[in-house]
């Protein structure tokens, strides 16, 4: 059967990973490895600069106290000793979208197995007030998987899916929203006078796009996105080139 590697970066304690991994037992074996603790917004950060512990927390789970980079990471080494057929990250407790995928942990966990070649999927559920309810996302990651089983996507590619509360009315193919995006940082004082810092939300405007995450997620799909590692603005390269010769650079 295929090998299974779940991840997050809510930690190992969250329903929400292991609905996920129930959700995914179907389709092959499930191993969980996800960090001891909350990571949120850590983005594809790899601890490099202190050791990592890792501890078997029941059959099948296992804790790591790093990233979730580290968590895939540490399961290909050490876990599982060999590549998984598939890694799958979530459910994260609030939405991914848009550019909020350079800062998501749990986007990182399927990135890094983009990036070892391996196929993956990142789950986020809208976030709520009341009661977690993980089982249409938990689905809707499980059906996606068993078709990518049977259609691999090219090389190097995953998928980002964001549902919203309550049973959604189907699927959308995605391209990330864009937003006008202004980050605030407040400045209090503690006690004894000495400055500390909260970054907050500033402005935060969605622009309108029919085929974004964003609005497939607000009109009651999943929103399924196709992701890749590689990062170079093909489209901008006549205009580099151009620049280099502007300089008398040699271009070749």
């Amino acid at each position: 059967m295929p090998q299974i590697l779940v991840t997050n970066d809510d930690g190992y304690r969250s329903e929400g990973i292991h609905a996920l991994a129930e959700a995914l037992k179907p389709l092959g074996d499930v191993t969980v490895v996800a960090p001891m603790d909350e990571s949120s917004a850590i983005g594809h950060a790899l601890t490099l600069k202190r050791p990592l512990r890792l501890e078997l927390m029941r059959e099948g789970v296992y804790a790591v106290d790093g990233t979730p980079t580290d968590c895939v990471n540490m399961a290909v080494t050490h876990v599982l000793k060999r590549l998984p057929d598939m890694v799958v990250s979530g459910i994260n407790k609030g939405w991914n979208l848009g550019d909020d995928v350079t800062y998501s942990g749990t986007v990182a966990g399927a990135l890094e197995g983009a990036l070892l070649g391996v196929p993956g999927i990142a789950v986020s559920l809208q976030s709520t007030k009341a009661a977690w309810d993980f089982s249409f996302a938990a689905e809707a990651a499980a059906t996606m998987a068993a078709q990518m089983f049977r259609r691999p996507l090219p090389m190097w590619t995953f998928l980002n899916i964001n549902l919203p509360t309550g049973k959604p009315k189907g699927f959308r193919v995605t391209v990330q929203a864009k937003r006008n995006h202004i980050t605030e940082i407040s400045e209090r004082h503690d006690p004894k006078g000495r400055a500390y810092y909260w970054i907050e939300e500033g402005q935060d405007e969605w622009a309108p796009h029919d085929r974004s995450d964003y609005q497939a997620v607000r009109d009651g799909y999943v929103s399924v996105t196709p992701l890749h590692p590689d990062l170079t603005a093909h489209q901008a390269l006549p205009a580099v080139e151009e620049l280099c010769l502007a300089s008398g650079a040699e271009v070749r």
